[in-house]
């Protein structure tokens, strides 16, 4: 896709929209390119290992969130 610097500025969001669905944008100036706008492959394959990041799976109080959460606020007054 071809965008010029006026676009950029008066229609940002849709501009990075289209870049966040795997576009490529050229922004263009003067009618020449400019600046081309890519998404940023976010490929983290370290967390896949991570203990970190599953440290919650095996939880069985938090199936139902909204008890768990009354079951906390429980006896506080507002």
């Amino acid at each position: 896709m071809q965008a010029t610097s006026k676009d950029l500025r008066f229609h940002t969001k849709e501009i990075l929209d289209t870049a966040l669905r795997g576009e490529e944008v050229i922004i263009t100036y003067h009618g020449k390119p400019y600046v081309k706008i890519s998404p940023i492959v976010q490929s983290n394959p370290e967390n896949k290992n991570n203990a970190f990041c599953g440290m919650w799976k095996d939880r069985t109080d938090m199936n139902d969130v909204t008890a768990y959460v009354r079951k906390l606020r429980k006896g506080r007054q507002f």
